[in-house]
C-alpha cells in the first residue's frame, strides 16, 4: 500500500478514511490527509503499540487491514471494470478507446465501489427537497434541526461525509417517513457508480424505476460504465467525446464550473497518455 502522511492527496487517503471510520473515528471521508486524519491515525497507532508518528507505513496499513479484515466475496473480481469492458464501450458507440480510457480515469477517479462492497454514493439534500415535491409531499413539514443534513432547500457541500458514510445519510433520508415515497426520493438523490449518476435519471436512461437501477449499479463496474453510455447518448456528448472537445464535454457533463476543476485539461492530458500506447 502507499505510503500516507499529512497534507497527502491520493484515492489511498479515502480508503484509509474508511478504514478508520469503521474503527469509530468519526472523521470526514475524502481524498485529503487532513489534520483531522492525522489525529486518528496517532491514535489508532498509540491504541495499537506501534510508533505514534502520524505516517501511514507498511506496519500501521497491515494492523489497520487485519482489525477491518472480513472475508472477500467471492466474486470480487467480477466487480472490477475490465479492459474488455472498455474495449466493448468504444466500439459501441464509435469511440476512440484512448478517449474512454482518458473518461475512465479522470471521472471514475478509479472507484466505483467501497469497502463495504456497495457502490460508492453522494446524496444531495437539495435534490432530496424535489424529490419529495414531485411526489405529493411537503419537505418543509420534515424540514429541522434534526434532519437538516439529509433535507434543505438549496445546494450546499457543508453536510457531505463522503465513502460509506454517504450511506448514514442516504438511509436517514428513506427512513424520515413511514410513506414508501421516501425511499424512492432518496434513491433518486444519490448519485451512483464509478461515473456519479444521479438515481432520478432512471427512467429516462431506460431502467424500469429508480430500484432498478440501484440494483443495476450494486451488481459491477461494467454496470456503471453502461449507465454512462446512455447518460452520454441522452445528453448528446458522444459528439464531444468523439472530437476530443474537452471542454464541451466536461461543460455538459460537469456543468459551468468544470473550469475550478481543470476538468478538461486533465482529460486532455489523460487523453495524450492513452493515445500513445
Amino acid at each position: 500500500m502507499k505510503l500516507l502522511k499529512y497534507y497527502t492527496k491520493s484515492p489511498e487517503v479515502t480508503t484509509l478514511c474508511e478504514l478508520l471510520y469503521k474503527q469509530g473515528y468519526n472523521i470526514k471521508i475524502s481524498d485529503s490527509f487532513s489534520l483531522e486524519v492525522d489525529a486518528a491515525v496517532k491514535d489508532f497507532q498509540r491504541k495499537n503499540s506501534l510508533v505514534i508518528d502520524g505516517i501511514v507505513g507498511m506496519k500501521t496499513w497491515t494492523v489497520l487491514l487485519q482489525k477491518n479484515s472480513a472475508p472477500a466475496p467471492t466474486n470480487s473480481a467480477d466487480k472490477f471494470l475490465k479492459e474488455s469492458d472498455l474495449i466493448t464501450f468504444a466500439n459501441q458507440y464509435s469511440l476512440e478507446l484512448a478517449a474512454v480510457k482518458a473518461v475512465n480515469e479522470i471521472e471514475s477517479s478509479g472507484k466505483g465501489f467501497l469497502i463495504n462492497n456497495k457502490p460508492k454514493i453522494l446524496f444531495e439534500g437539495h435534490i432530496f427537497w424535489n424529490e419529495l415535491k414531485k411526489r405529493g409531499i411537503d419537505p418543509n413539514t420534515f424540514y429541522n434541526a434534526n434532519h437538516k443534513d439529509v433535507l434543505y432547500p438549496k445546494w450546499t457541500k457543508i453536510y457531505y461525509q463522503g465513502g460509506v458514510k454517504e450511506y448514514d445519510r442516504l438511509n436517514e433520508a428513506m427512513t424520515l417517513g413511514n410513506d414508501p415515497k421516501f425511499k424512492d426520493a432518496a434513491l433518486s438523490s444519490a448519485s451512483w457508480g464509478s461515473f456519479q449518476i444521479m438515481g432520478f435519471h432512471a427512467k429516462n436512461l431506460g431502467y424500469v424505476d429508480t430500484s432498478d437501477f440501484v440494483s443495476k449499479m450494486e451488481i459491477n463496474e461494467g454496470e456503471h460504465l453502461k449507465a454512462f453510455g446512455k447518460f452520454l447518448e441522452k445528453n448528446g456528448l458522444l459528439v464531444h467525446l468523439r472530437n476530443k472537445s474537452w471542454a464541451n464535454f466536461a461543460k455538459g457533463y460537469n456543468g459551468g464550473g468544470y473550469k475550478l476543476n481543470k476538468y478538461d485539461e486533465k482529460l486532455a492530458k489523460a487523453y495524450a497518455k492513452y493515445s500513445k500506447n
